[in-house]
């Protein structure tokens, strides 16, 4: 079922996707407030006198000599970097969505090269989904629960009977909504590239006159 599986994987404060080939863009998902490792992708470098780290505001973040192995920190990111001279690769601390952009490693010595280009983009947490029962009818042999689970810009309307029900999913840019059924719980699911949240609803409780709802 493609909730649990979604269920069974433990969100990241990252979220990686490669594009295709060595220079290609990469994209990356981080969480406000998270950090967020750009690494090199080549294990073998040109031969280079500096390497540096730049964004699309054209600010140098990192200067690195070969030959001095002087590390050089733009005034604005000298608090919220590590830079690793070994690996070369940038960490950016307490990102916000104003750090969303592109950030690219080029290295100059005899050419200039482009090492490979990111494109970060800083996401918040998703909301918690609400799961909302509009009504529900049961007897001593059967249940039927008419519930909606909702989200910002999403909404699923489903019902539950003869133990079970239609799992659904609808998605909005990069927000997921995914509802399930087991035989205890109504499981409605919102997730983005960096977070997820859930809402629950015990069956055997609703069923019954009464019924339990849990936040996770």
């Amino acid at each position: 079922v493609l909730l649990s599986l979604l269920m069974s994987v433990k969100y990241c404060e990252l979220c990686v996707s490669l594009s295709s080939g060595f220079s290609a863009e990469i994209s990356v998902f981080v969480q406000t407030g998270a950090s967020v490792q750009l690494n090199i992708q080549t294990q073998q470098l040109p031969e280079f006198d500096l390497l540096y780290w730049s964004n699309d505001k054209s600010e140098s973040i990192v200067k690195y000599t070969s030959e001095t192995k002087r590390v050089r920190l733009h005034s604005s990111y000298k608090d919220r970097v590590d830079f690793n001279n070994k690996t070369f690769s940038l960490t950016l601390k307490n990102m916000q969505k104003t750090d969303s952009g592109l950030y690219t490693a080029r290295t100059s010595g005899e050419s200039e090269n482009n090492i490979v280009t990111y494109r970060v983009s800083v996401i918040d947490a998703v909301e918690a989904p609400v799961l909302t029962v509009n009504s529900n009818w049961f007897s001593s042999d059967s249940c039927t629960v008419n519930f909606t689970c909702r989200a910002p810009e999403l909404m699923i309307n489903s019902s539950y009977q003869n133990n079970r029900c239609s799992p659904q999913e609808v998605t909005s840019q990069i927000n997921t909504l995914i509802l399930d059924c087991s035989e205890e719980s109504i499981i409605c699911n919102h997730s983005n590239p960096v977070s997820w949240k859930q809402a629950r609803i015990n069956i055997t409780q609703l069923c019954e006159g009464k019924y339990l709802f849990q936040h996770q």
